[in-house]
């Protein structure tokens, strides 16, 4: 299956190198949606709403699980974002291939484009393992600003005349699956209350309406939010809005204790995470030079480079690079970091 993104704002976002090997690249809709489809029980979710019910019922869905591949090449990178799943349906190995659509205009070739995509899951399946091939069932999610208003099928793209009908039995047929997120209604929807948010938040990131999301989400069940996702909701929508007001979507959160509790809680952590990516950095950096007094050196300015990161990420800042960071006194990194602290206390302080 297939999903897009928007590539207009760029942010860290994950492309999978391995199963167990997962490498930050280039933009914050990727990030996103690989961060949250990567996990199985949210591709479940997500594909037991849209699959036949009678495909549904034969899939052992505890086999699911994400491939370490993609299909999109580089070109294509800033505008479609892939997964790839492997999965037993009646007894039968499946791939289900997830492609992530963010362009600014519709793509009317898309059926001709998976058929590429399609075919190379194919013959990378029969290099390393031969015959039978898997089924490859394509589905897109479609992010951008238009409605998608062409064809799905494949056949479509020849526009036969009713006297040439005769050649659709020798082309190649297949239709892709869509979800197209300017029709989603979250209230409509029958997805579980966390695929409900992701989508909700998807959408009107797209439309940069996330002012109106966090609205929605203090009126939705949102407490089932595990702290895990909406620290990704929180950090996506900070970085594809750089209008939003952090302070604003706190106070919109308060009225729901623990939505206001973990988004507090998802601050304090992000700065002990700078702790210890610190605190690893001086280690390393002590290693390097060998010495006691390099070791101590180290951590002490690699505490203070993962502290401003931390906090310039979090504040939607550009973070500062480790390497011109280093060039820092431990006195010049304490005084910056005190900068940020300040911002931050400005945005965050308990009221």
């Amino acid at each position: 299956m297939v999903l897009a993104t928007d590539g207009e704002n760029r942010l860290p976002c994950i492309v999978e190198k391995s199963e167990d090997d997962i490498e930050r690249v280039g933009y914050p809709n990727d990030a996103f949606f690989k961060d949250v489809f990567s996990q199985p029980p949210h591709a479940i979710a997500f594909f037991k709403t849209r699959l036949p019910p009678a495909i549904v019922a034969q899939v052992d869905w505890p086999s699911l699980r994400v491939l370490p591949s993609s299909f999109v090449k580089s070109g294509l990178q800033q505008v479609q974002s892939d997964l790839l799943f492997a999965v037993n349906i009646g007894g039968r190995d499946v791939r289900l291939y997830l492609l992530f659509e963010h362009q600014s205009t519709v793509d009317s070739t898309m059926p001709m484009r998976l058929l590429g995509y399609i075919a190379e899951i194919i013959f990378k399946h029969h290099k390393s393992h031969g015959l039978p091939l898997p089924p490859v069932l394509p589905f897109v999610f479609h992010q951008g600003p238009e409605r998608w208003n062409v064809s799905t099928a494949f056949e479509d793209l020849f526009q036969l005349p009713e006297n040439l009908a005769g050649l659709l039995p020798f082309l190649p047929k297949f239709r892709h699956a869509l979800l197209d997120l300017t029709r989603y209604d979250p209230e409509q929807d029958q997805d579980e209350s966390q695929l409900r948010c992701v989508m909700q938040l998807m959408k009107l990131a797209r439309k940069r309406q996330l002012s109106r999301f966090f609205d929605w989400l203090v009126g939705t069940a949102a407490e089932a939010l595990p702290e895990g996702l909406l620290k990704t909701i929180l950090l996506y929508a900070l970085h594809s809005d750089s209008d939003l007001d952090v302070e604003k979507i706190y106070h919109k959160l308060s009225p729901n204790p623990k939505l206001k509790n973990n988004a507090m809680s998802v601050a304090e952590k992000l700065i002990a995470e700078g702790l210890e990516k610190g605190l690893e950095k001086g280690l390393k950096k002590g290693r390097v030079e060998g010495m006691e007094k390099g070791i101590e050196k180290g951590i002490e300015k690699g505490l203070w480079i993962g502290k401003i990161q931390t906090l310039e990420d979090f504040l939607e800042m550009v973070p500062s690079p480790g390497e011109v960071l280093d060039l820092l006194s431990v006195a010049e990194l304490e005084a910056m970091h005190q900068g940020l602290h300040r911002e931050y206390e400005r945005r965050f302080k308990r009221r």
